[in-house]
């Protein structure tokens, strides 16, 4: 793939499907291993800084020792964002359908934090898309919730199914950073990564 990662024991810390089918889909050679991360956060922290935050806090939460040798350490979250309101997974039907009746017909932000690690150093950064959703029916929202389940994904919707084809108007940015990782971004990223103090 890129010379400079044929040095590194790339591992991807995410149970995430779509993170893990988007760097594949980078042709990125890794593992995963993963943890459980208590993603809360402080309740004063700008909004845009939430996914940048819980993504080091992910990645803080593995010492060298969990991680082969020579590693190098890729973490993601993503957060929706709407108006004054972080949206991140829902707990139960009824959240994700008040999520997206909050998100139906209005527009919003996905955040995306990244933190690419080795033992020396690390970089932190986020992309943002803007996600323009059409008016959805009650009905539409309740089959949606219940034949998709969609309780691991902020903002209670993937962007890849049925609601992304029938219900995403436009979206501004990158199209896979609303899927979970924005690919373009890391790819550069990676391809200048030094593990050099």
């Amino acid at each position: 793939m890129i010379s400079n990662l044929n040095r590194f024991n790339i591992v991807l810390a995410s149970q995430s499907p779509r993170r893990q089918q988007l760097l594949s889909g980078m042709d990125v050679n890794f593992v995963v291993i993963t943890k459980d991360v208590d993603e809360s956060f402080p309740d004063d922290l700008p909004l845009h800084e939430v996914a940048p935050y819980l993504c080091s806090k992910k990645s803080a939460s593995f010492s060298d020792s969990e991680l082969p040798e020579n590693y190098l350490l890729i973490t993601a979250d993503t957060v929706v964002i709407i108006g004054d309101t972080i949206l991140n997974k829902p707990a139960d039907e009824d959240e994700a359908a008040s999520m997206l009746r909050m998100l139906a017909g209005n527009s919003h932000e996905v955040v995306t934090g990244v933190c690419i690690r080795c033992n020396a150093k690390q970089l932190v950064f986020s992309e943002t898309s803007a996600v323009k959703f059409a008016a959805l029916s009650d009905e539409e929202i309740s089959w949606y919730v219940n034949k998709y389940r969609p309780f691991d994904k902020a903002g209670a919707y993937g962007i890849q199914e049925w609601i992304g084809y029938v219900g995403i108007e436009a979206v501004s940015g990158s199209f896979y950073n609303v899927m979970g990782l924005p690919t373009h971004r890391l790819f550069v990223e990676l391809k200048k990564f030094n593990c050099q103090k």
